[in-house]
């Protein structure tokens, strides 16, 4: 079983990596929509906002469901577990 402190240092890193990455897509997003907006010479800004944070929450489900890479594989199964071992 992991220490109080242990867990809390792994969770404050999965924290920030799922923050990073949750950023990084709504960027990119809001990027992307833009882009597509200008071309088109019509920037709904209400869609584009919508569409951004759309994609951040995905982007935060699927680090909380799948994993994240920069997390090592066992640390994130004893999260979803509750640490059961």
């Amino acid at each position: 079983m992991k220490s109080n402190e242990t867990e809390k240092e792994h969770l404050k890193h999965v924290l920030k990596a799922a923050s990073i990455r949750a950023i990084r897509t709504v960027a990119q997003t809001f990027l992307a929509s833009v882009g597509t907006a200008t071309v088109l010479q019509d920037v709904n800004w209400a869609y584009i906002a919508s569409a951004s944070a759309l994609a951040g929450l995905c982007s935060i489900a699927s680090s909380i469901l799948l994993g994240l890479p920069e997390v090592p594989e066992c640390c994130h199964n004893d999260i979803l577990d509750g640490d059961k071992k």
